[in-house]
């Protein structure tokens, strides 16, 4: 298929309504993949323009934009923040955004391409859509960043032109097959349990994993009653409600290849959503959303496979995370209550975890 065939696809899938990702897997291609064709001149109502880096002299110089929306998602969830990109640093492999509403860890060495995109809306009266978007090599989307009404659209082109890059074309490739984690029986599980019991701090997590070849959600079966706990499927609905009850601030943690999007402060408008399909026989689908003025988060409720409750000792006490896997085992979102370096953890969260609906541990099953 030729850039022009790409084209012309995915303008006949866009006008059926198909979302930019689902438009690109219909025709077989990645996101960025598609994007990617939209580059240089044709008469299409989506244009892409090629970017370079440094990524993060880029994402710095979008502070002068004022407020826009990031966007960072996986397979099975989406998470907005509107606000200002600052106090953004790092290197060319990572960085860190921590403005007051824009909190990111940047993992630039999965940046493979990025592109301003820019879509003509259906009603000519409307501005069209204008937005920064980054891949990873497989053309899966790393962190996505869209004007807004408050932005300075002067400053975003500018932006845009400050780092625009040659058009030459970007070549993506497959992803590879999933590794496979090891047996449970190859894994250290005393060794585990013990590094586990002596962190200091929730970030020395992913170098147990490391250090113990051991996959998270496995690491959490080996440590299951010591450290971990599985909890219904219904837990990540019923925390956010209960959160939105009492008023409780907690942090909303989603990644994609590339990026960890953060959200710290309270919850208020949580709408469950079921969006029924072509097909009338397949099961709806099932969304729990976060609609908040500055915050919206979309996940897939049907697709939790999984959810586990977790207990990481730091030198503040117990830090307790909530955590939501789908059916292949990749982590949808993580959910903490609100807090500082320093500072304990809330009880108010605590009391909203202890009252979580429990599952009888696998091995205890009959």
């Amino acid at each position: 298929m030729n850039a022009q065939d790409i084209r012309d696809r995915f303008a006949a899938l866009r006008a059926k309504g198909m979302r930019h990702k689902d438009a690109a897997a219909a025709m077989g291609l990645s996101e960025g993949a598609a994007v990617a064709a939209h580059t240089g001149a044709h008469d299409k109502a989506l244009s892409a323009t090629r970017l370079r880096g440094p990524w993060v002299e880029l994402l710095q110089a979008l502070e002068l934009c004022g407020p826009v929306l990031a966007l960072t998602r996986n397979e099975t969830t989406v998470h907005e923040k509107t606000g200002v990109y600052e106090k953004v640093s790092g290197s060319d492999a990572m960085g860190l955004a921590l403005g007051e509403a824009i909190d990111l860890r940047l993992f630039f060495s999965r940046w493979h391409a990025g592109f301003a995109v820019s879509e003509a809306a259906a009603n000519a009266g409307v501005p069209p859509s204008q937005s920064l978007q980054f891949f990873n090599a497989q053309g899966v989307a790393v962190h996505k960043i869209f004007v807004r009404d408050a932005s300075d659209r002067d400053a975003f082109q500018s932006v845009i032109a400050s780092y625009t890059a040659a058009d030459e074309p970007v070549v993506f490739v497959p992803a590879e097959a999933k590794a496979v984690p090891r047996e449970d029986s190859a894994i250290d599980a005393s060794g585990l349990a013990d590094a586990w019991r002596a962190m200091q701090d929730t970030h020395e997590f992913f170098g147990l994993l490391n250090k113990f070849s051991v996959e998270r959600q496995q690491s959490f079966r080996l440590t299951e009653g010591q450290f971990t706990q599985r909890a219904e499927l219904s837990a990540v609905r019923d925390l956010l409600q209960e959160a939105s009850f009492d008023g409780t601030p907690i942090m909303v943690f989603v990644g994609s290849p590339g990026c960890i999007q953060i959200h710290s402060g309270p919850v208020v408008r949580i709408e469950p959503l079921e969006v029924c399909g072509a097909d009338e026989n397949a099961p709806p689908i099932r969304w729990l959303n976060v609609l908040d003025p500055g915050f919206n988060l979309h996940l897939r409720e049907d697709r939790i496979a999984s959810v586990w409750i977790v207990e990481k000792p730091t030198s503040d006490g117990i830090v307790t995370s909530v955590e939501a896997f789908d059916g292949e085992g990749e982590l949808m979102a993580m959910f903490f209550g609100a807090r500082k370096p320093g500072v304990p953890e809330r009880e108010e969260w605590r009391r909203i975890v202890s009252e979580l609906p429990r599952l009888q541990p696998a091995a205890q099953k009959p």
